[in-house]
């Protein structure tokens, strides 16, 4: 495979934009595809439509260079990544139907000989099942290695952390599965141009199931953390010294309880091992039930502390599902603001999130709920509830809490 290639990149959101930015800079010519029109004009302009550090220098300097364009059409390529969402159905099943247009769009600009990797998080078989879609579509070629009229088909997860995706893109370590090994040494060849991790090869199926397994690994690990918390409220014990306490043992390192678990990964992909095996994943399925019960947990503390406040002013601090960053995806605090307007409707909740400029419409429904600077949001508040641990709260002036009531849910005031 050439070092240099044309790669279109499919759905440039926040994985896709910064791989075909990556991939840019390392001398391929990368087309962006995206059906958000707005996003298009953005990344056309060089502009990121979101909050990720590096980003924004890298993307400017490749879209002035000429490497990176952005379309809403899709073009022929030699390769093919496809990181668009995978969202969960009502009963928690991959709902694939983004992945399934991407496909459709894809089919018709296939001569044979390019590679087709799907990057978004899938459940197992969803890549062969991408595969047979295509190949349906284009009977003239196959999916067998070996001829002019070959596709290859390859699933590439990403694990990146938001806020840190630049350097983890090019650090980490990289699971490369092939429908075929032949599949799968083209992946590494396309990947081995940015990435300094290592290349570890595999079938498109363990490849899906190890990405899956990361993540419920952590979401396990943070249903522990978060269990404690709510045991330790029930036990009168301060949380944050019992973990520190447990975790001077050489072979414990328990996690930091919070509201819940957010994002577009941690909070969905355990669900696609529910639902492709519901039998065997009695830890799993609970994990995700202990961490979608956090948020009512929440809600409770914040009523028994405005209990016998007629109209209670709450300062809400951060709704991000994660510190520092504009990511609200599955954002467990965005929930907690939500159904607390709700259950207190006399309430006035001052939302403090210093990475957004509009309150999400989940929130900005409720009258009674507006997106304030810190310092506005504090005064003359009864109650603070900090939800996020951002940067920003970490490092404010601790007077302006002064005659308050604190609720700190991850501990970012310690």
């Amino acid at each position: 495979m050439d070092h240099a290639q044309i790669v279109c990149v499919v759905g440039l959101g926040y994985i896709g934009l910064p791989t075909a930015a990556i991939l840019a800079a390392q001398g391929h010519t990368v087309i962006g595809v995206d059906v958000d029109e707005q996003r298009v004009a953005d990344v056309a302009a060089g502009r990121i439509p979101f909050v990720e550090p590096d980003l924004e220098s890298v993307l400017a300097g490749v879209v002035a260079q000429g490497r990176l364009t952005a379309r809403t059409t899709m073009p022929a390529a030699d390769v093919f990544i496809v990181a668009v969402p995978t969202p969960f159905t009502a009963d928690k099943d991959v709902d694939p139907r983004f992945v399934r247009s991407a496909a459709e769009a894809i089919a018709p600009q296939l001569r044979g000989g390019e590679l087709i990797i799907l990057e978004s998080t899938s459940p197992p078989g969803l890549t062969e099942r991408m595969a047979a879609a295509i190949l349906e579509a284009r009977p003239d070629l196959t999916g067998d290695p070996g001829h002019p009229t070959s596709l290859h088909f390859a699933h590439c997860p990403e694990r990146v952390l938001p806020g840190r995706i630049m350097i983890e893109i090019v650090d980490n370590d990289r699971i490369v599965g092939g429908v075929t090994p032949e599949a799968a040494e083209l992946a590494r060849a396309l990947y081995a141009t940015f990435c300094k991790g290592a290349l570890h090869l595999t079938d498109a199926r363990t490849a899906e199931l190890a990405k899956l397994a990361e993540n419920s690994y952590r979401d396990v690990n943070i249903a522990f953390a978060n269990e404690l918390s709510v045991i330790a409220e029930r036990l009168d014990v301060d949380v944050w010294e019992l973990i520190a306490l447990a975790n001077h043992h050489p072979r414990v390192d328990i996690l930091r309880p919070g509201p819940g678990v957010g994002g577009h990964c941690i909070a969905v992909d355990p669900w696609f091992i529910v639902s492709a095996a519901p039998e065997e994943s009695q830890l799993i399925r609970t994990a995700r039930e202990v961490n979608d019960a956090k948020p009512d947990f929440v809600v409770r503390q914040v009523r028994d502390r405005a209990a016998g406040l007629e109209r209670p002013a709450i300062a809400v601090l951060g709704v991000a599902f994660k510190p520092d960053i504009d990511d609200l995806r599955e954002s467990p605090s965005v929930e907690v603001v939500a159904r607390l307007a709700e259950a207190l409707p006399e309430a006035r909740l001052r939302v403090v999130e210093p990475h957004v400029d509009d309150l999400p419409t989940a929130l900005a429904e409720h009258a009674a709920v507006e997106l304030l600077p810190l310092e506005e949001a504090l005064a003359g508040a009864d109650l603070a509830v900090v939800l996020v641990g951002h940067q920003q709260f970490r490092a404010m002036d601790r007077s302006l809490l002064e005659g308050l009531e604190v609720l700190d849910v991850p501990g970012a005031l310690r």
